[in-house]
């Protein structure tokens, strides 16, 4: 008797556990599909620390923030102290001559260093909640969250993103050319 009470402890103390960060980062990009409906790559001033723009709209780095912030990671911080130090390590590509953190976490350059710096790079099967980043026909950069779900016809991970008609969960890991793939 007492070791069955002591196994039904030990499943009880499981179920209790906290789910592992990349799932919950997979929940927070699943909880904006159909929620961010719109592309929008406005500069706004936002808040600081835990600003983002409304959540109806933004852009496919928005997706990514925000699903961190659902996992307890605020990239618009994290990212904007990780400037502060080493401004001169992120892509030239904006004209700035300083960080800005209204708008330096929504670029997708900018969170590929990030992960870069901080030993976030991965390699082989995509997991719930790693980042992916492509290179776009045309060369612009993308970004998105692994799902917790698989395709059926392909069995590759779905992804979350925003392209252009708010957050999707597409069979698109494959699409495009992979230029980053990050984990948490």
């Amino acid at each position: 008797m007492r070791r069955q009470l002591v196994l039904l402890l030990s499943i009880l103390s499981i179920a209790t556990l906290p789910l592992p960060i990349g799932v919950r980062i997979a929940e927070g990009a699943q909880q904006q599909v159909g929620v961010t409906l719109t592309y929008d790559p406005a500069y706004v001033s936002l808040r600081y620390p835990g600003g983002d723009v409304p959540v109806s709209r933004g852009v496919c780095a928005d997706v990514v923030v925000r699903a961190f912030r659902v996992a307890g990671i605020d990239l618009q911080r994290a990212v904007h102290e990780d400037m502060l130090g080493a401004f001169n390590r992120y892509p030239a590509l904006w004209g700035l001559s300083h960080p800005d953190a209204n708008i330096d976490h929504r670029r997708v350059p900018n969170l590929m260093k990030f992960f870069e710096r901080h030993g976030k790079t991965a390699s082989g099967v995509f997991l719930p909640g790693d980042v992916v980043a492509w290179r776009l026909p045309g060369g612009l950069s993308h970004i998105g969250v692994v799902s917790a779900e698989v395709a059926s016809l392909t069995n590759h991970p779905l992804m979350i993103h925003n392209i252009g008609n708010g957050a999707q969960k597409e069979d698109v890991l494959f699409a495009y050319t992979i230029i980053g793939h990050y984990r948490w």
